[in-house]
């Protein structure tokens, strides 16, 4: 893949090169030079770490807006597990699809009803497939950038269905050109998004040449616009037909719940991620069935585009699939129905996730070996204290910087005192030499005049 896109945007205005988003980087996709912060493109995996940790918001995620929705004549809202953790307890999950017409689409696909098939399919793939322990959910986008860039060992681990979002935007658009008569390329599917990485991944997907969302809208911004909604949703048509398991695919564990079959293990937060996807590089997880891997703490409703404090948001979902369960639905997709959308494809990625090689150092595989040997000796000279002040976020990434000719050696501050000391002592060492024409020995030393 030559070029990529990035949700992940850099105002260069407001950046202060403080040095907050180098340190927080899973990826170390970032540097900071001449006073200002540099995404490595190659490396960026949209995670939006960088969007948390940036206190000047000189981080942010490029979305779609609202404004999207006039330039197709039928739309449909794909709101996240996640959405419905934003609205307070006194609000039915009824009421908060509601709301959402009230923004300004003409229909809604729960992603929940999505999630609960995609789990139907993860339990029938792991009955079927005889692939090595542990499989690594495919649910979220970060995480599989983040395996591209980091673990493409572990390529082989994730399991190749789609996510929620992209089965309801098939089942959507499949339903609305039922319903509605009206051609495809004139329904428009928006995904309610609260995170960048799921922006990167309507805009340039793995796993499919072409995502069947058309654009992916703010959290922040489509509750802001449907809150005030809220008390006037009109009854009529019933939205809401997700169960409580899908919506609770919003919250860490809510995957493994819906799951449930075999030995499985969640984890959350980009850099516990990371932690644990080095003891499965290292084949310490075989007895682990099924990874489910999350970048944001807490799952989808600590993503960075959320309005809703977390811990808040995951009471929310937990009061709102109570509602769910108290009004006893009907699941809705029988086993005949789920088995059937199993054997049509629709949950089977189209394409294998390639490996992203992110470290190149020559094209010419002698010269690329010889850069590796500088890149070590470079490395031994330096302080490895990892401080992030020479603007690369490890002394290892600054070495490697340098050989890359990103970088200088004094960048390193402790290098640069070093070489000050040194050009100090030299000078001083300079300064009391005198040529010899104008020494002037002193006493017996005096050289007598010739008469």
């Amino acid at each position: 893949m030559g070029q990529y896109f990035h949700s992940v945007t850099l105002d260069r205005d407001k950046c202060r090169g403080c040095t907050n988003c180098i340190k927080r980087c899973p990826t170390e996709a970032i540097r900071v030079r001449e006073g200002k912060a540099r995404i490595f493109e190659e490396r960026c995996i949209d995670c939006g770490e960088c969007i948390r940790a940036c206190p000047n918001h000189a981080k942010s995620a490029l979305t779609d807006r609202l404004e999207r929705l006039s330039e197709f004549e039928y739309t449909v809202a794909l709101p996240a597990p996640s959405f419905y953790g934003q609205f307070r307890r006194t609000s039915t999950p009824e009421t908060v699809l509601r709301a959402l017409l009230g923004v300004g689409f003409d229909d809604i696909f729960e992603v929940p009803v999505a999630a609960s098939a995609v789990g139907y399919a993860v339990r029938t793939f792991m009955n079927q497939a005889s692939r090595t322990r542990p499989l690594i959910s495919s649910a979220c986008p970060a995480v599989l950038r983040l395996i591209q860039v980091r673990f493409p060992a572990l390529l082989d681990h994730i399991i190749p269905l789609e996510s929620p979002m992209e089965v309801s935007a098939q089942l959507a658009r499949k339903r609305a050109e039922a319903a509605t008569g009206i051609p495809r390329e004139r329904i428009g599917v928006f995904f309610v998004t609260p995170c960048a990485a799921k922006v990167t991944a309507v805009k340039q997907p793995v796993g499919r040449a072409k995502s069947a969302v058309d654009g992916a809208i703010s959290m922040s911004e489509v509750y802001g616009a449907a809150v005030s909604h809220l008390k006037d949703a009109e009854s009529g048509r019933r939205f809401q037909v997700a169960l409580a398991s899908g919506l609770g695919w919003g919250r860490a564990g809510g995957e493994n719940a819906e799951i449930d079959q075999g030995e499985l293990l969640a984890v959350d937060g980009i850099h516990n991620v990371i932690t644990v996807l080095t003891e499965v590089e290292k084949g310490r997880l075989t007895d682990v069935d099924f990874l489910e891997a999350q970048a944001c703490v807490g799952g989808c409703i600590g993503g960075p585009l959320v309005p809703e404090n977390p811990f808040v948001a995951r009471a929310n979902i937990k009061a709102m699939a109570d509602m769910v369960d108290s009004g006893n639905p009907r699941p809705p997709f029988g086993e005949d129905e789920l088995a059937a959308l199993y054997d049509s494809g629709v949950f089977t990625m189209v394409e294998t996730i390639p490996p992203r090689p992110v470290l190149k150092l020559d094209e010419d595989v002698t010269r690329a070996m010889a850069k590796v040997e500088r890149l070590e000796e470079t490395l031994a000279r330096l302080p490895n204290l990892d401080c992030g002040s020479c603007g690369s976020p490890t002394c290892r990434s600054l070495a490697e910087d340098i050989v890359r000719g990103l970088a200088f050696e004094t960048d390193c501050l402790f290098k640069l005192r070093e070489r000050v000391r040194d050009l100090a002592a030299e000078m001083k060492e300079l300064a009391e030499k005198v040529p010899p024409s104008m020494d002037q020995p002193s006493g017996s030393e005096r050289t007598p005049e010739v008469g």
